[in-house]
């Protein structure tokens, strides 16, 4: 079995009502689709061309976060 790792996603649904995913680990790492489903098989795709570029795959070698954790804040 392969090693499992833990990318960030951002999932956000847009006032049009798709799903835009975005990994920030990567710049320009970011799709979107009709559900949620399909956007999350888009974004592994994306994920998958990103690290065929050498600079992703340092960056993903080195990741190693211990806790990641997503927080809103809202204001008036």
């Amino acid at each position: 079995m392969k090693n499992m790792h833990q990318l960030p996603i951002i999932v956000e649904k847009d006032e049009d009502g798709l799903y835009v995913v975005e990994c920030p680990l990567f710049s320009c790492c970011y799709t979107q689709g009709k559900t949620l489903d399909a956007a999350l098989k888009n974004i592994r795709e994306v994920i998958e061309l990103c690290l065929k570029e050498k600079e992703n795959q340092e960056i993903f070698k080195s990741f190693h976060p211990q806790e990641i954790s997503f927080h809103t804040l809202s204001y008036a």
